[in-house]
C-alpha cells in the first residue's frame, strides 16, 4: 500500500476498521509549509472527520488511541500531525 497517498491510505484504513457513516479525511499540509514537521513533499499533516458507531461508549482518548493505533504505519512513514474529530452517531 506504500504507493498510494498517503490521505488514501488513511481513508482506506479507517474505512476498513471503523466502517464509519460519516469520513473526511483532508491533507492540510499546504497550510503548514515552513512548520516543524512539514516535508517538502506535503502529506505531513492531516485532518480527518469520522462518524461510527464503534466509537458508541468509548471516551474521546479511547477513540483517538484507537484511530491512532490504525494509522500507526502512517505516522512511521511521515506523518507528524493529526487533527480528529471523531464521534459516535
Amino acid at each position: 500500500m506504500t504507493d498510494i497517498p498517503i490521505r488514501d491510505r488513511i481513508e482506506i484504513k479507517l474505512r476498513e476498521v471503523f466502517t464509519p457513516m460519516h469520513l473526511v479525511v483532508t491533507d492540510d499540509s499546504h497550510r503548514h509549509a515552513g512548520h516543524a514537521g512539514a516535508g517538502p513533499g506535503g502529506q505531513t499533516h492531516f485532518s480527518i472527520e469520522i462518524v461510527s458507531v464503534a466509537f458508541q461508549g468509548k471516551s474521546r482518548v479511547d477513540i483517538h488511541r484507537s484511530i491512532n493505533s490504525v494509522l500507526a504505519e502512517e505516522f512511521s512513514a511521515g506523518v507528524h500531525a493529526l487533527a480528529i474529530s471523531a464521534r459516535a452517531p
